[in-house]
């Protein structure tokens, strides 16, 4: 069995930025992943917003890229489904679904979150064809045409801000007849003049051909159902963060994210949290690189420490 200095769980930006971190200061450093590099950034066609790519970069790509970068130093990658960890004793160990075991000093968490769905049948299909989750990420494609935001709290409002600016009207879908944002978003959202409230309701279904062309919507008051034309659909109604696998052994926050601060430090000694899955104000690619090189960093000195 290997034992390494760092065991990364997670391959997305801030995973493969760790690895990459790790790696180039000599400690021996896996990656694992369930699926493929980038998590949700692998997903996003066309990154406008990470620093370096003046006409965008396709999310896809540039977690290869992060990948082969980090291998370049040595860092090792395996494909595995996580099916538990032991994390409390100074050796970590890492359990996979088919069945191996990898351990090591120190761990860094880069489990991600993932969007809250409406739960629609045709929501996941249609993700990526006027579906998203992300008003910063993709916004820039409805330049000029009509979206329909839903939700009610910080980020609806937030996205619904950020998208006046760029599409000709958008329809701001909340279930409920007020918004649950805080003060310092709604102001700036009421000066939005390209803006329709759509209280009390909720989407019943995303219409679409070979992209989203509408959603149907139903007033929980009135029963009233309507039709609303549209070439793109945000939905905003949270995150869920992934840390199924870590509920019993890490402090969580209320709302289930690592309760980590700047340092990215948990409550156990050598391991540390990154990227989606820890509690900040950001999720972006960017802060999810920033994250990573901090944990490295982290890691290394807690190595350092214990030696």
């Amino acid at each position: 069995m290997t034992q390494y200095d760092v065991i990364i769980v997670g391959g997305g930006p801030a995973g493969y930025t760790a690895a990459l971190y790790c790696a180039r200061a000599a400690l021996s450093t896996l990656v694992l992943e369930a699926m493929a590099p980038g998590g949700q950034m692998g997903t996003t066609d066309q990154i406008d917003n990470y620093p370096g790519f003046a006409d965008g970069v396709n999310g896809f790509e540039l977690a290869m890229n992060m990948q082969k970068q980090a291998e370049r130093f040595g860092a090792e990658s395996t494909f595995a489904q996580v099916s538990s960890m032991e994390l409390t004793e100074p050796e970590k160990k890492i359990h996979t679904e088919d069945g191996n075991t990898f351990t090591s000093r120190a761990v860094i968490l880069a489990l991600g979150a993932s969007p809250r769905e409406l739960g629609l049948p045709e929501e996941r299909a249609l993700r990526g064809r006027g579906v998203s989750y992300c008003a910063t990420c993709d916004g820039m494609f409805y330049k000029g045409k009509t979206v329909v935001v839903v939700g009610g709290g910080d980020t609806a409002a937030a996205d619904t801000v950020f998208l006046s600016k760029i599409c000709q009207k958008i329809y701001l879908v909340h279930r409920r007849d007020t918004l649950r944002a805080s003060k310092a978003y709604l102001k700036p959202l009421e000066a939005c003049e390209n803006v329709e409230f759509v209280w009390d309701t909720v989407v019943e279904e995303i219409l679409a051909d070979s992209s989203v062309t509408g959603v149907r919507v139903k007033n929980k008051k009135t029963g009233e159902s309507r039709e609303i034309s549209c070439d793109g659909v945000f939905i905003a109604v949270g995150n869920v963060p992934n840390t199924a696998l870590i509920a019993e052994s890490i402090k969580l926050t209320s709302n289930g994210y690592v309760d980590a601060g700047e340092t990215t430090e948990t409550n156990l000694p050598g391991v540390f949290a990154a990227g989606d899955v820890r509690q900040k104000v950001l999720r972006q690619v960017v802060t999810a690189v920033s994250d990573g090189a901090v944990a490295s960093h982290m890691a290394e000195e807690y190595l350092n420490r214990i030696e």
